[in-house]
């Protein structure tokens, strides 16, 4: 069975609806039941892609932002962000971008964003007056900054399979996750003033010192994180587990909004979230040993170099090649099989891994605001009570910004890598 088969039965088996986890692994099977390879290696591939230390990071934050939302700390970071550019035309737009900045040093997901402060963000707008489209537009874009600024679990996954620095992975995440915020107030602050939208509260001192008095324990968790990182006082994996234990003390010591019925709760939808992310490294892993033992990045560096020698239009077509897999795949196993067939590519180009790392796990978050395989638009569908078909049109706007963006980054390297060669090199 040759590769291009097997590649040919993953995407039927995802079309016709089987489990992301399930195609990879059934796919992989197949390869090695035709091949004569001994079933065995799939299961020993399958347990050694997820025996690694730094992946005990990806439940700990994905725990640390459950606990965070289900603790309330969201409403704080709302009303902060509200106090702090509440002021500007088409203020809660503007909100809307800052509450997802803080709260992408807290949990490092997309979704989580989204189906965290989405529920807050859209009912504000609504009642302000905003339109729908808009209001889900601004909240699906902006959620894809939370794997971007660290910590993040696309870029944790990444590193392990790279073999490359997470903390300088979330270092040079920090930059261009700030330049993807000013971007989106940019393009609010243009829909504001077609379309007249008002300012959200006038700017008042006391209202700014009272609300930063109020979320100013949850904005130190980024402090903890990052500057524990950047610090060198703790490994990223560390990190995780500090934020946990931060969040738990938020919750049940200082605002006492977390009970051990809550925390049991909490536990099983992380238990939940952290299996199925396993499975999929786990059947990725497989799929991905198989392309590389069979020198599939070796046939494809050949190939893109056959077509152009040109440095900028090979990156513009890998640019494209991630762009339409994270149309059609699940993140985790897009980094898993992409990582390494695109990397080495990159690597010959001269680009250093940390940076072609921000550029991959960028346009695989602008892949989570297209469809098919959409999952943030699916996430705020249900939170807004509106059709997939309408929130697909309502963010199709804002990837513009987003795009933007991703190509500075991708043709301007210092902007990502300027920070890990100040503290790390």
């Amino acid at each position: 069975m040759s590769i291009l088969l097997m590649i040919g039965l993953l995407f039927a088996l995802m079309i016709i609806g089987v489990p992301v986890a399930a195609a990879l692994a059934l796919a992989s099977l197949a390869f090695v039941a035709t091949n004569g390879m001994p079933p065995m290696i799939v299961l020993a591939n399958m347990v050694n892609g997820i025996n690694s230390f730094p992946l005990i990071a990806v439940p700990f934050f994905i725990l640390a932002g459950n606990l965070m939302n289900t603790a309330g700390i969201t409403t704080r970071i709302f009303n902060f962000a509200r106090a702090t550019v509440g002021w500007m035309h088409g203020g809660l737009g503007h909100v809307n971008v800052g509450a997802s900045v803080i709260f992408a040093g807290m949990s490092g997901a997309a979704v989580a964003d989204a189906g965290g402060l989405g529920n807050i963000e859209i009912k504000a707008m609504r009642d302000a007056g905003y339109d729908t489209d808009f209001a889900v537009g601004i909240t699906a874009a902006s959620s894809t900054i939370g794997p971007i600024i660290p910590p993040s679990l696309p870029l944790v996954i990444y590193g392990v399979l790279a073999d490359t620095s997470i903390g300088q992975l979330f270092t040079a995440g920090l930059l261009p996750g700030l330049m993807m915020a000013l971007s989106l107030m940019i393009m609010v602050a243009w829909y504001s003033r077609r379309r007249n939208y008002p300012r959200d509260i006038g700017f008042r001192f006391g209202r700014f010192a009272r609300s930063f008095v109020d979320a100013f324990l949850p904005l130190m968790t980024p402090a903890i994180i990052i500057g524990g990182i950047m610090g060198g006082l703790f490994t990223p994996t560390e990190a995780a587990i500090a934020a946990v234990a931060y969040s738990m003390f938020l919750g049940v010591a200082v605002y006492r909004t977390l009970d051990w019925r809550k925390i049991l709760r909490v536990s099983m939808d992380t238990v939940q979230t952290t299996a199925a992310i396993m499975l999929i490294v786990a059947a990725s892993t497989i799929f991905a040993w198989i392309l590389t033992a069979n020198q599939v990045a070796l046939h494809f560096s050949q190939g893109l170099l056959a077509v152009t020698e040109n440095k900028v239009a090979l990156l513009l077509l890998i640019t494209l090649i991630i762009l339409i897999i994270g149309c059609f795949m699940e993140t985790i196993a897009a980094i898993t099989i992409l990582t390494p067939v695109l990397l080495p590519v990159a690597v010959s180009l001269g680009i250093d891994p940390v940076h072609f790392g921000i550029i991959m796990i960028l346009n695989l978050m602008i892949g989570l605001l297209t469809p098919p395989v959409g999952m943030v638009l699916y996430v705020l569908s249900k939170v807004a009570a509106v059709p997939f078909e309408r929130c697909v049109t309502a963010t199709a706007p804002f990837l513009v910004p987003l795009v933007i963006v991703l190509l500075l980054l991708t043709f301007i390297p210092s902007i990502s890598m300027w920070l890990p060669t100040m503290l790390y090199r």
